[in-house]
């Protein structure tokens, strides 16, 4: 059935294109006999792909080991090709693609963390769009039409679980505008993009995927710092929005309560007072802050339905949600979410008709390169310093991987001995110089961001002993957790990605300067 026939459905069969189960990649077949039942039989609008179920935040987080596929891209265009074949309406796919489809899928072109990105200088926003549009064209070509990005938490929590380094940073002017650049990219491809997640759960504590966080403050507050850049959004046209699961007192009239389940907020806050009239989504239906709030199946979809919520994200009772919807909803509910959805369908798939060109090889690689040298930022020393270490022999330290393109980049330029960190008690070497390249397992705050206080103390015992320049490739607010105040230069390249070793070893060389600036407090 073309997108433009949807008009003709029935009252139920335009409540499942609200319902929007999750696709996994790598699923077995038992599964996906059940998700073909439920496209065949309950016209949902569309799926919301991840890689697999145990990768999920929600049924993971450590618990589950994830089997890694090398396939799985070609997988994923063979079920987005197999799901459109036999659904009776066209389905929208969309996908969490924040640095790109590596977000979700092995072997695909991986671009910077947000907060990378967030480094750049207010007159590289072009890079964050020029991000945004290859990251779309990647979507574009395997069959995908919403990216369901980018972050528009502004993250003043430096201990927040969850978003973090999938923020731009701190500062709301230059995370709104940084997140347009990202969003109008996106567009450009002829993909949708939607900002998230309202009313803003950058100021958190807790994962919600596990929790609810909770953010007490003002509503003036509120308006001033989390709304912002959804403000500007709003104002700019965007397509949708998506709802967090956190409760926010003083929006949802004192009540504690997940704004994705709020009238206040949804009605009251997005849709009255911002006037915001696109296409509202609700965060994953599955996440642990709402999933276990109700008994009854299909209950919880009503809730986020009647709440505002349009798009009802990873559903996990289609047949009872929709039953619940049509029991409960009145039919102007009903209509003009249907209507909102439509509009969207009809714009996503007038896109996809056209031919959109395949990203060129190499693509990937020449953007993340010019990022690379923009974002690369000094928080501590001055070139002159640095260079002392170019002009004597040094010791070089490689922690957290076994292999360094950042040393090889600079090997045949300067005098240095190269060593694996060891696990030992030297922590004082005869030149007096050390250069270390850490490259953190995590960059999650979760554990020091996998960081052993054996580790954290060997840095800082050899900054104690020792000049010491250290090279972070990693997330930023690692910082925060060793010692940096006997650390001579430090250096923030990001991402351990080999365009930013290799910026990292020109600016070490003293043949690239550092125009970054850190996107946050530490």
């Amino acid at each position: 059935m073309p997108v433009d026939n949807l008009k003709n459905l029935s009252k139920r069969e335009k409540i499942g294109q609200f319902i929007f189960p999750a696709a996994f990649i790598n699923d077995s077949e038992e599964e996906i006999r059940r998700l073909e039942t439920l496209i065949k039989n309950f016209h949902i609008g569309g799926l919301t792909f991840f890689h697999s179920r145990a990768s999920a935040a929600t049924n993971f987080e450590g618990k589950k080991k994830i089997v890694r596929n090398e396939n799985s891209f070609q997988r994923l265009k063979e079920l987005i090709d197999h799901y459109q074949s036999i659904a009776p309406t066209p389905l929208l796919i969309s996908i969490d693609a924040e640095w790109g489809l590596a977000m979700r899928v092995e072997n695909t072109p991986q671009y910077p963390y947000a907060i990378t990105l967030g480094a750049l200088p207010g007159n590289q926003n072009e890079l964050v769009f020029q991000t945004g549009k290859q990251i779309g064209n990647d979507l574009a070509n395997i069959g995908i039409h919403m990216n369901l990005a980018p972050v528009a938490d502004i993250n003043m929590n430096p201990d927040n679980p969850v978003i973090g380094y999938r923020s731009f940073g701190e500062n709301k002017v230059k995370v709104t505008q940084k997140a347009l650049s990202f969003y109008k990219g996106t567009k450009e491809a002829g993909i949708l993009g939607c900002f998230k997640h309202f009313p803003g759960h950058g100021d958190t504590n807790v994962d919600s995927h596990l929790g609810l966080p909770v953010i007490n403050k003002s509503r003036d507050e509120i308006h001033e710092q989390e709304l912002y850049p959804f403000i500007k959004a709003i104002e700019s046209g965007i397509d949708s929005i998506m709802i967090g699961h956190l409760v926010v007192p003083e929006l949802s009239n004192g009540q504690h309560i997940s704004a994705t389940l709020s009238k206040d907020i949804i009605k009251g806050v997005l849709r009255e007072k911002l006037g915001f009239t696109g296409v509202v989504i609700s965060d994953a239906l599955n996440m642990h802050s709402v999933s276990k709030l109700y008994q009854e199946k299909g209950l919880l979809e009503w809730k986020a339905f009647d709440a505002g919520n349009d798009i009802l994200c990873f559903s996990e009772n289609v047949e009872e949600g929709i039953r619940m919807i049509e029991k409960n909803a009145s039919n102007q509910q009903i209509e003009d979410s249907f209507n909102r959805i439509w509009k969207m369908k009809q714009k996503a798939f007038s896109v996809q008709k056209s031919s959109i060109s395949s990203a060129k090889s190499g693509v990937h690689s020449a953007l993340n390169q010019k990022i690379a040298q923009q974002a690369i930022t000094m928080i501590k020393g001055t070139p002159k310093t640095l260079e002392k270490y170019r002009t004597a022999t040094f010791e070089a330290i490689c922690i957290g991987k076994p292999n360094c393109t950042f040393f090889d980049s600079i090997q045949d330029h300067v005098n240095f001995s190269k060593h694996g960190y060891i696990e030992d008690n030297i922590v004082e070497y005869a030149t007096k110089n050390i250069l270390i390249a850490l490259f953190s397992p995590s960059v999650k705050p979760i554990h020091n961001f996998g960081l052993d206080q054996k580790t954290i103390d060997y840095i800082h015992n050899l900054s104690k002993l020792n000049r010491v320049t250290l090279y972070l490739f990693g997330n930023p607010y690692v910082l925060r957790v060793f010692n940096t105040d006997h650390i001579e230069n430090i250096i923030l390249a990001y991402q351990d990605f080999t365009e930013f070793q290799q910026v990292a070893g020109q600016h070490f060389l003293g043949k690239h300067n550092a125009a970054g600036n850190i996107p946050v407090t530490l």
